[in-house]
């Protein structure tokens, strides 16, 4: 683990304590962030399909989980024994990806992405065995990535833009920027 990173993930730890509190902050309004806490920590469910390929296509809001729309009924077409993963961050986009969970019964699971500490997001790659990670976004995580780099999970940037606002937040960090970004297979 380079410095970069190393220092990366001590913040991460540093913050979860936060996140918890964010989280059960945010419940007040919206119950379903009190929901599905484990996965948050990497704990996935059994595959509903034993043996079936995993494309795994993450779409962290609403915005991205329309974009995936299209490309999971493209996929399923031209893929036809594959079952695909759909994580997100956000209830607001796991409710927007129940739409394609009842589209495509038995062939699309749900699931939040966990937060990028080493062993949540191991612990995700082995529970789901994806054969692929599509990236709905720029939103790029440093352990993530590496640990799907080391477990042989190509990453597809899928829908590469970066804002302002992600730009200058990027060049804080450019060296954990720079070799997160080496980790993509591929970028569209």
């Amino acid at each position: 683990m380079s410095a970069a990173r190393a220092a990366y993930t001590l913040l991460v730890f540093i913050a979860m304590p936060f996140a918890a509190v964010y989280l059960l902050w945010r419940s007040r309004r919206q119950p379903e962030y009190r929901r599905h806490w484990g996965e948050r920590f990497g704990w996935a469910d059994r595959p509903e399909v034993a043996g079936a390929p995993v494309i795994w296509i993450h779409a962290v809001s609403v915005g991205e989980t329309q974009a995936a729309r299209p490309l999971i009924s493209a996929l399923a077409t031209q893929f036809p024994a594959h079952r695909f993963l759909l994580t997100h961050m956000t209830p607001t986009g796991r409710a927007a990806g129940s739409e394609i969970v009842a589209r495509w019964p038995g062939r699309v699971q749900q699931a939040y992405l966990p937060y990028d500490m080493p062993f949540a997001v191991r612990r995700f790659l082995c529970g789901h065995a994806p054969v692929i990670g599509l990236g709905m976004e720029t939103e790029t995580w440093p352990n993530l990535l590496a640990a799907a780099r080391a477990t042989g999970v190509p990453m597809v940037l899928v829908n590469a833009r970066l804002s302002e606002r992600s730009l200058a937040r990027a060049q804080w960090t450019p060296r954990l920027m720079a070799e997160t970004a080496q980790r993509f297979t591929l970028v569209l």
